[in-house]
């Protein structure tokens, strides 16, 4: 399963480049994921129970969703460049946007305003609590080395490797940006995905 970022869908380019790199070998779910992030959240975990996906991929916000719903799942997870701290990137942005990429429902207008930063800055001071609504603090044990982090060392955006590795071990990099293109997906997101898969199956 794969979750985009904030501004993206399901049908953007790193989520089309996963689908093509495993087709006839495993389906990717890509889903749209509503913009507020309780209702994502909600949203991603009846997914997780209902597709019961062997693996959750993620880039920006997605891996922001992907950390706290894998380490309370139980579920391995590659974060792509993950935004911990989703307010930070938002207060600046306040206003009406449009999503990058197209999405099923045909919405492609949004606005960013302080409600929406409020929501995301109470799920940021819960994000590694192995169970949120119980308030446990640390991630999952279990988790510590089946969560792993891909950082693109030319990312401008988002800066959380040292955030990452207080929490988990496994870190790697690419020489990409932010939001990876579709050849930094096949040589760098792919392969990991893959040992991860196999890694974890065993």
């Amino acid at each position: 399963m794969f979750l985009h970022g904030f501004f993206a869908s399901g049908q953007c380019v790193p989520a089309m480049a996963l689908r093509d790199a495993f087709k006839g070998r495993a389906e990717v779910l890509t889903p749209d994921l509503p913009m507020h992030p309780k209702e994502a959240v909600g949203f991603i975990r009846e997914l997780i129970v209902k597709e019961k996906p062997d693996l959750v991929v993620g880039n920006s916000c997605g891996s922001f969703y992907a950390q706290m719903l894998a380490s309370d799942m139980g579920i391995p997870a590659l974060l792509g460049n993950p935004y911990f701290m989703m307010t930070e990137f938002l207060r600046p942005r306040i206003g009406d946007h449009q999503y990058k990429s197209p999405r099923k429902d045909g919405k492609q207008n949004f606005t960013i305003d302080e409600a929406l930063i409020k929501e995301f800055a109470e799920m940021e001071a819960t994000q590694f609590f192995a169970c949120p609504q119980q308030h446990v603090e640390s991630c999952n044990p279990l988790c510590k080395d089946r969560i792993w982090g891909l950082f693109g060392e030319q990312d401008t955006l988002a800066h959380f490797e040292p955030l990452f590795l207080e929490h988990y071990e496994k870190s790697f990099h690419f020489p990409g940006g932010h939001t990876p293109t579709a050849e930094e997906v096949r040589m760098w997101y792919v392969p990991l995905a893959e040992k991860m898969l196999m890694d974890c199956r065993r």
